[in-house]
């Protein structure tokens, strides 16, 4: 098989004949041309084969009434005792309800998760998980939230409970390989559905994880999980990809995803992507404590913007709603 990976560009020096990158704020004129056999070099954008560049070009579906032509932040707010990074900060309902409406602020979509997710750690019963989501998104709702919520789980049941509570996204790690129920309930729902890859289970994923070529083996395992979507009823307009940064993956592994973010657009889906505070920033930088992982979270925010990403899932959605705007206007060439 052949992959196309476009060179994303933002500069406003654009040639005649660039075309559009996924709708959005970049362009290309040429692609690198990708095989198991190694890179294969370079070719001008149009020579990609006519399908696989419609896919490359075509504006993205809103996701929970957000255009996807302008990047997008969502906040992070983890309802769990053991989470890596916030783990037991927001346990508390007041606590929670206290930081979304801080996170509200500068976000543009509210991630609400029950289960950490984190290397190692255990499963979560689905009642314990739902009380710890459909209760605190009833009280955003209740007191006069409107932003987009996201329910990060991988169950069925949450799932249903968070959306009847006013969650308008399903954000799923697993991919629909956990619980089979979960992609028929996003079907009827008529919500978008994040598709993450991750290379084992949580309990397991960071014990030895190995790829034969990380960048080309997370496109496919995404491109295969889209069709059970779509088998299952879901519609690719609705479907946004995640490559699963620090989930089943070495610091190197995570290095050349990010560096290699923009083949994704191939999947004709929006990308989301959640590099905030992960063990490859510290492996770089050397930084060990967490919440101080702040600026390099922002550095990868802004690589994932100069390839084009659409979603981008952080804690500190503050700091990087500044850097967004700054990177916006220097792009855009505004004072």
């Amino acid at each position: 098989m052949t992959y196309y990976r476009p060179i994303a560009m933002t500069d406003a020096a654009r040639p005649a004949g660039a075309l559009p990158l996924a709708g959005g704020w970049c362009w290309f004129d040429r692609a690198e041309v990708l095989t198991r056999q190694g890179p294969q070099g370079l070719i001008a954008a149009t020579e990609i084969p006519e399908p696989v560049r419609t896919r490359l070009t075509a504006s993205r579906a809103a996701v929970s009434g957000l255009s996807m032509n302008a990047p997008r932040l969502m906040g992070i707010l983890n309802v769990t005792p053991d989470s890596f990074s916030d783990g037991g900060l927001f346990t508390d309902p007041e606590a929670a309800l206290a930081q979304a409406q801080a996170l509200a602020e500068t976000s543009d979509i509210l991630d609400i998760g029950g289960e950490s997710t984190r290397p190692g750690a255990a499963e979560v019963a689905a009642t314990e998980e739902t009380l710890r989501t459909a209760p605190l998104i009833v009280g955003l709702r209740q007191g006069g939230l409107h932003l987009p919520i996201s329910i990060d789980t991988r169950k069925s049941v949450v799932a249903q409970s968070a959306l009847l509570a006013g969650a308008t996204m399903v954000n799923d790690v697993a991919a629909l390989t956990f619980d089979p129920a979960l992609g028929g309930l996003v079907a009827a729902s008529g919500a978008p559905l994040c598709l993450m890859h991750a290379q084992g289970d949580p309990a397991t994923m960071q014990d030895d994880p190995r790829y034969d070529d990380v960048l080309l083996d997370v496109y496919d395992f995404l491109e295969a999980r889209i069709r059970v979507a779509e088998a299952a009823g879901i519609d690719r307009a609705r479907i946004i990809v995640d490559p699963g940064i620090g989930f089943g993956k070495t610091p190197d592994h995570c290095m050349t995803l990010m560096r290699g973010l923009s083949l994704f657009h191939g999947l004709g889906c929006p990308i989301l992507l959640g590099a905030s505070r992960k063990r490859f920033i510290g492996a770089v930088t050397g930084e060990k404590r967490l919440a101080a992982r702040g600026p390099g979270t922002i550095a990868a925010t802004l690589a994932g913007l100069a390839q084009g990403v659409q979603i981008h899932r952080v804690h500190d959605t503050r700091e990087a709603r500044q850097a967004l705007r700054l990177w916006q206007a220097l792009t855009a060439g505004e004072s």
